[in-house]
């Protein structure tokens, strides 16, 4: 498996828009997303953001949120979903990103946690409540784990602190399009256009649009207005949750091939 940046610098050979989906480890439970993982790989994922349950995910709107409650109450933890992408990640072409708060971080302690991401094979991660001051006590090891830590710029967060935040992110810069929690809106807002515009200004690194984006004319649209990927979380969510596992599978990897197809061809 190569690794985030690698994919970047591949995609943007090509003049490519990456697709990012999200899934929450465990629901339904940790066989059903081993499957998904796979079919999303196959159907035009080109990474794959991986939540890892939480008991209080601040940064999560209701329907992961729901989804982690779920699967928290069916007793999945991190190690667990540490060996079910051990055992996946070998048939993978789309590097894994694993999404978790920093409390179960210090928790483990940074270099453990670090080596058993290495071991599952985890290329990526993304701490949403990892405070820019206390970054560099993971950042920097991390990298000697083939791991990167991606940062998160917010529509909130000052300029002079934009440019600080692209500088220390690694593999790409996630850029939250809406302030507050992720979930499934009607339409994208077009300050993104401008949050862009800003973090152009100062970063050649590959930008991520997140939050909010739950329809192929949302991600054609970041596309358009220069993003490098667009990662879409709550709208898999809600898919693979739906019904039967076998008819979530289905719906989210018929939605994968839309969204990869609507930034492809446009």
């Amino acid at each position: 498996m190569i690794s985030v940046s690698q994919c970047f610098e591949r995609l943007r050979d090509r003049g490519q828009c990456a697709l990012i989906p999200f899934l929450t480890a465990g629901d339904p439970d940790l066989e059903t997303t081993a499957k998904a993982l796979y079919l999303l790989d196959q159907k035009g994922a080109d990474l794959i953001e991986l939540g890892v349950p939480y008991s209080d995910p601040l940064a999560d709107g209701p329907v992961i949120q729901a989804a982690a409650t779920r699967a928290l109450h069916r007793g999945v933890r991190l190690d667990h979903v540490l060996e079910m992408v051990q055992g996946i990640a070998p048939t993978l072409r789309s590097p894994i990103i694993l999404f978790t708060y920093y409390n179960p971080i210090l928790n483990r302690g940074v270099d453990v946690f670090l080596q058993k991401l290495a071991t599952a094979g985890v290329k990526g991660l993304v701490v949403p409540d990892l405070p820019l001051e206390e970054a560099d006590g993971l950042l920097k090891p991390a990298l000697d784990y083939g791991i990167e830590v991606t940062l998160l710029v917010a529509p909130t967060t000052p300029k002079e602190r934009i440019a600080t935040i692209a500088q220390q992110s690694q593999g790409f810069i996630y850029l939250v399009s809406i302030t507050g929690v992720t979930g499934i809106r009607a339409q994208m807002e077009e300050r993104v256009q401008d949050l862009l515009i800003d973090l152009r200004s100062v970063t050649d690194k590959p930008i991520g649009v997140g939050f909010g984006i739950s329809q192929t004319d949302h991600a054609r649209q970041v596309m358009e207005w220069g993003a490098d990927a667009a990662i879409v979380g709550s709208a898999f969510v809600k898919r693979l949750a739906a019904g039967s596992p076998a008819e979530g599978l289905r719906e989210i990897g018929t939605f994968c091939h839309h969204l990869k197809a609507a930034i492809t061809e446009a």
